[in-house]
């Protein structure tokens, strides 16, 4: 097992590597840089049309400071540069990118660690009972709830609900006296007025929509491979026998299948872990939020390139890890699993 985490620890060099030419590539070769984003495109003006002389001068000033009129190959070695000494700038405003990185990257991981913390919960009970209990009346009322739960589009239901909760009159026709949700941003105007209790009921009450709309698509679909591994399993000869010998329905799900009916949500974590990073880029623009998924579309629209690099870099590594991770809970789950050759 030493041996071939090392190897798979080596190999990530190069796959990250891999990733990060073929990234820089399809960035660059898109349309526009970040000089005319900056500077109005007249660098891009063939015939110089209402091109003012000064703004030539400063955007040839700029492409020439940050390399933009040299070749792609050293473009990119100064990007590696950059990269390197943790020298990654914004070029609209010539500063480093962690100021702006850095807020939007602990909302993103705080969000989706809820939101997959409550996937994983209600998933794996509600996938066992539908498969403990295969073909009943409530395993086929869940599954056609989860399954259309899983078509609804996420910015709908976001839509929806902010419908919803800020019609106070339709809440008060249908009974329900409940306090409404905010449905911008994730703290309140006067939030740094509030004690240290208020802020924290503050900004839980302004993540409940948002967390809803992240979490019941991968609920529904988690749930659904849930039960399609625990049916795999039940069918096998061990539990039949394990019937036989006159264990109970409850042991043996949670004693003899449970562990080898988790191999299908193990191998989904090795996907879901890049959100981390990603963020939810509808559900951000929808609700206000100020993420990592609201960052890197507004970064590649001004064609801020290191923003854009750095964010799919994180992505990259996190698959990486979240794979290597799923592999060592297949051990951890499957003592009999091994990795040697």
């Amino acid at each position: 097992m030493t041996t071939y985490l090392l190897k798979r620890l080596l190999l990530m060099i190069p796959t990250l590597f891999g990733i990060l030419v073929v990234s820089f590539l399809v960035i660059r070769l898109a349309p526009g840089d970040p000089g005319s984003q900056k500077f109005g495109g007249v660098g891009q003006a063939s015939a110089g049309v209402n091109a003012d002389r000064g703004t030539e001068a400063a955007e040839k000033r700029f492409r020439e400071r940050h390399g933009f009129d040299r070749p792609l190959v050293v473009q990119f070695g100064m990007f590696l540069k950059r990269l390197a000494t943790a020298d990654m700038i914004l070029f609209q405003t010539e500063q480093p990118i962690w100021k702006d990185l850095w807020p939007a990257l602990r909302v993103t991981v705080f969000l989706n660690l809820i939101v997959f913390i409550l996937i994983y919960v209600a998933a794996i009970p509600l996938g066992i009972f539908s498969a403990a209990y295969s073909k009943s009346i409530l395993d086929r009322t869940t599954t056609i709830g989860l399954f259309i739960l899983y078509s609804l589009p996420s910015f709908w239901v976001a839509e929806m609900l902010r419908m919803f909760v800020t019609e106070s009159s339709l809440l008060r026709r249908l009974g329900f006296e409940l306090p409404l949700l905010p449905i911008m941003g994730l703290t309140s105007p006067n939030y740094q007025e509030m004690s240290w209790w208020g802020r924290q009921q503050d900004y839980l009450s302004h993540i409940v929509l948002p967390v809803i709309c992240m979490t019941y698509g991968g609920l529904a679909y988690v749930s659904r491979q849930m039960r399609a591994g625990m049916l795999e399993v039940i069918r096998q000869d061990y539990i039949r026998t394990a019937e036989a010998k006159g264990a109970g329905k409850p042991r043996v799900i949670l004693v003899h299948a449970l562990r080898n009916s988790l191999f299908p949500i193990i191998t989904l974590f090795a996907s879901l872990l890049p959100f981390l990073v990603g963020g939810s880029v509808i559900i951000e623009i929808v609700f206000n939020i100020q993420g990592m998924g609201l960052l890197a579309y507004d970064a590649i629209g001004r064609r801020e390139y290191d923003l854009v690099m750095t964010t799919l870099m994180l992505s990259a590594v996190l698959t990486l890890v979240g794979i290597l991770i799923s592999d060592i809970l297949y051990v951890v789950v499957n003592p009999r699993v091994t990795f040697e050759e």
